[in-house]
């Protein structure tokens, strides 16, 4: 059984359809990349999978170790492992990164019946993590997101997932906005998670992203429909030659 499994899901926003029998298995250890041009239907596929508001799911399943992650709410769906790394982080003012990340732990352990983690075995894993993300030790007092550079909203989203642990984590376009530098970390934090208890979902226009973060599958995505799979070569040949041929497929 596939760690998480998409079968012919069909989405509308506002009476218009975006996603068209989009059917995806993930097994665990697997990294996956979606690619496409703008306005495919990447990110919904993403928003309905995190429990997003404003999606209509008019057909089709999608599946967390055999449990319908459509019937769940958000948080429901986050304590039973899904993470989403948003394209655009959002600011909290008021909301020190720390206390963001304290209160997400605990949810997650109070879900799998574990004690809360205490105040110094919080701050020795958080500065673990922020080493191996090259994270200054004062950006978790600062407010959640508030004044962050673009690099800064992504390092922030990945130290999330890396004392989250997901069992699914998806990259919405994790790499906009990133200088070459930014991407390199971000990357190598996103690697130090990869294993076989845990997969990938990675949205992406670019295959820049996918020189640091080898995928095993890319997937096309064009209409609102898988109309290409293959492995990282599939990747490569989109960056030379673009989605033309596919655009007139569809």
């Amino acid at each position: 059984m596939a760690l998480l499994e998409i079968k012919n899901l069909h989405v509308s926003v506002g009476g218009k359809k975006i996603l068209n029998g989009i059917s995806l298995a993930l097994n665990a250890g697997e990294v996956h990349a979606i690619m496409g041009p703008n306005g495919t239907g990447k990110s919904t596929l993403s928003n309905v999978i995190a429990g997003r508001d404003g999606y209509e799911v008019t057909e089709g399943q999608v599946l967390l170790d055999g449990r319908d992650v459509l019937a769940m709410a958000a948080d429901e769906r986050a304590r039973a492992g899904v993470f989403l790394a948003f394209q655009y982080p959002v600011e909290i003012p008021g909301v020190t990164t720390s206390a963001f990340l304290k209160t997400a732990i605990n949810a997650k352990r109070r879900a799998e019946g574990k004690p809360e983690i205490d105040a110094m075995e919080f701050l020795k894993l958080v500065k673990a993590k922020q080493k191996i993300l090259g994270m200054p030790d004062d950006m978790i007092k600062r407010a959640l997101n508030v004044g962050f550079s673009g690099g800064e909203k992504k390092r922030a989203e990945v130290l999330q997932m890396t004392l989250l642990e997901p069992r699914v984590a998806i990259l919405d376009e994790t790499d906009s906005g990133l200088d070459i530098d930014a991407l390199k970390i971000v990357s190598e934090g996103v690697n130090t998670l990869r294993s076989p208890e845990r997969a990938f979902l990675i949205i992406t226009h670019y295959q820049r992203l996918l020189n640091y973060i080898v995928p095993d599958h890319v997937h096309v995505l064009v209409g609102g429909k898988v109309v290409a799979s293959g492995g990282k070569e599939l990747a490569e040949q989109l960056e030379a030659e673009g989605y033309a041929r596919y655009l007139s497929a569809a």
